[in-house]
């Protein structure tokens, strides 16, 4: 039986008033559009073993557990796919951040969060132009 929820984590990374995006490519899903390190919760592991994973994957940084603030839920209905977001913010990791998927990243840059790129994934822009500063919920696609 096909589920009928599925978890995501999106990973808001600050430093310096800019936030860290990168351009998708190759993955079937917004391709050619700005995005937050992003990915799919496994069913072997929590929310924040995602962070923590996608983190590695994505950009080949470190992110200790104490260091992932949730700042917002997003219950998105994507095609067929009804998904539960989880908006994390970061604010120190270990490492360097790089493109560590160039099959599925075709740039990796910080921005302003007054800057943002044009052709921004519409929902991720959204939750980045939240107040982070308590905990949110929203939905999206829902009608």
């Amino acid at each position: 039986m096909k589920p009928h929820l599925y978890g995501s984590v999106h990973l808001l990374f600050y430093q310096n008033d800019q936030i860290l995006l990168l351009k998708r490519k190759n993955t079937g899903f917004e391709d050619g559009n700005w995005s937050v390190v992003a990915g799919k919760i496994d069913p072997d592991e929590d929310m924040l073993t995602s962070v923590q994973r996608e983190a590695k994957e994505e950009i080949g940084v470190m992110v200790n557990r104490d260091d992932i603030k949730v700042c917002g839920v997003l219950h998105r209905l994507s095609g067929t796919l009804n998904w539960v977001d989880f908006f994390v913010e970061i604010k120190n990791w270990s490492g360097t951040p790089f493109n560590a998927e160039p099959d599925k990243c075709s740039a990796l840059e910080w921005f302003p969060l007054n800057g943002l790129p044009d052709h921004t994934i519409p929902y991720v822009l959204h939750a980045i132009n939240k107040d982070q500063s308590s905990m949110w919920y929203d939905s999206d696609g829902w009608g």
